[in-house]
């Protein structure tokens, strides 16, 4: 593949790990120049340990990433987000169903308190670079989970914080430009790589050039590099490598040197395009998640989540996945939750409902079968985050409407007759953390009458963009302080 690269005028020189890396699945030892032979123990240092250390990535005898393998990378058998009822001083447990932006402004704060955390995103997301990744690549939509990683990457050195802005980094929005700099930083001569040692370098550039060979095998579609992201571009490099999303995320968490106790999670594991639909209560139904959320123009161009949109002419009634082969006239398809999901919900000690997107990032994670039934069934704190303001999807609504929007999700109560439950809106959120002189009202009778009277006040702060947010400090000691408060009364 390099020499074919070198052909193209790709690479310049075909750096001599990547004929091995791609010919020869399962994954050989990674190793630079005039390493180890494979038959040594390998070890690699990792951004943000010392130097006789190393992560659980790079440090085993042989790199054996086989496809079959690789599926395994993300079993929660790592995982350590698990209550702990004999110690009221560790760290709290939390899983966080949220999107990949609002909920990213509080992460390095819950970080200083808690590294157990369960993070579950979407995977149809259908705007931005992802799009154009799904669209010639075929795929799920990556770039929720590559944000979360990046927020929850390591920053102690400067090795890390080198590997942190290379896979944060956006090309150019003008398209002949970013190809320019892609290719600079596929070979290897980009100065993001300057603090980036030989090991880490040669990793990740070596699922950027994948990612760089499977444009090249899809000729026949024009890909536009045009604000593309570098971290979406290699854990789409990975993702097709291994043939498995659980083992990209554990591959970019290790890579970016993620704590084991933080989990990153898809709440479909899949390595197909998934399309979000909705329908409104007049019976429009609209195709495409940025459709739902940030429609644009046709052009294509920088998705600003952040600006204001005209409301739709009509509430949303339900969401649902798509599909050309569906089994019904909406070609609706119904896709199994992550199994990891499931586990990690019967463990935790707090569900969150984060701030952010009501129907494009919180509900399509939570219309899964067996979602509502593990949530409703646990007695733990149930804690929705209210938005500060409304948007394109919540125009209108109250606090009480975002608690009924959640439990129809959870109960899937518009969908199939089959699969439809009917538990009460008190058993799927029972806390509600408000923002000061946030827009959404707060009609606490009607929060009574659904069983919720655990509503909080929290600090927020004005942000000229989004408007009033919850101050990230403030919230993280109020629901830190709810989820143990709740635990100590539930072990009096």
């Amino acid at each position: 593949m390099a020499d074919r690269l070198v052909g193209l005028g790709v690479l310049r020189t075909p750096p001599p790990f990547v004929p091995k890396f791609l010919s020869s699945p399962p994954f050989p030892p990674l190793r630079s120049g005039s390493g180890p032979s494979p038959s040594s123990p390998v070890t690699f240092p990792c951004p943000g340990r010392k130097p006789n250390s190393s992560c659980s990535f790079c440090s085993t005898r042989y790199l054996r990433f086989s496809r079959r393998m690789a599926c395994r990378c993300g079993d929660s058998s790592r995982a350590a987000p698990l209550s702990n009822e004999n110690d009221d001083q560790a760290q709290p447990s939390l899983l966080v169903f949220s999107g990949g932006t609002a909920f990213n402004g509080v992460v390095e704060e819950l970080k200083r308190v808690t590294t157990r955390v369960a993070h579950v995103l979407p995977v149809s997301d259908d705007g931005g670079s992802t799009a154009e990744i799904v669209s010639v690549l075929g795929g799920p939509a990556v770039g929720d989970i590559r944000s979360r990683c990046l927020r929850l990457s390591d920053e102690s050195t400067c090795e890390a914080l080198a590997v942190r802005r290379l896979l944060g980094h956006r090309l150019p929005h003008d398209a002949v430009l970013a190809k320019r700099e892609w290719y600079e930083i596929v070979e290897g001569l980009h100065f993001l790589w300057k603090d980036v040692s030989q090991p880490y370098r040669e990793t990740i550039r070596a699922f950027l050039v994948y990612f760089q060979n499977e444009i090249l095998r899809h000729s026949s579609q024009y890909f536009c590099f045009s604000n593309g992201s570098i971290g979406n571009f290699f854990f789409a490099g990975a993702r097709i490598f291994f043939q498995s999303l659980d083992a990209a995320v554990f591959l970019f968490s290790r890579v970016s040197d993620i704590p084991a106790e933080s989990l990153v999670l898809p709440v479909v594991s899949t390595n197909d395009r998934l399309t979000l639909g909705c329908e409104l209560w007049d019976g429009t139904i609209i195709r495409g998640q940025n459709e739902i959320s940030h429609p644009t123009n046709g052009l294509l161009e920088p998705i600003n989540k952040e600006s204001s949109t005209a409301a739709l002419p009509s509430r949303i009634k339900r969401v649902f996945y798509m599909s050309s082969e569906g089994s019904n006239l909406l070609h609706e398809v119904f896709p199994v939750a992550n199994p990891i999901v499931l586990e990690q919900l019967s463990k935790v000690d707090s569900i969150v409902y984060a701030m952010g997107s009501l129907f494009t990032s919180i509900c399509p994670s939570l219309v899964l079968l067996g979602i509502g039934e593990i949530i409703s069934s646990r007695s733990i704190p149930k804690v929705l985050l209210l938005n500060g303001s409304h948007d394109r999807e919540t125009s209108g609504m109250s606090a009480s409407d975002f608690v009924t929007a959640i439990a129809n999700a959870l109960d899937r109560t518009y969908g199939d007759p089959q699969k439809r439950l009917k538990k009460l809106p008190g058993e799927y959120v029972n806390s509600l953390l408000v923002p000061r002189g946030g827009q959404v009202p707060v009609d606490t009778e009607c929060l009574a009458a659904q069983g919720i009277f655990h509503v909080v006040t929290v600090e927020s702060i004005l942000d000229p963009k989004l408007g009033v947010i919850f101050d990230p400090k403030s919230l993280v000691e109020a629901l830190v302080n709810l989820i143990r408060e709740r635990k100590y009364s539930r072990l009096r």
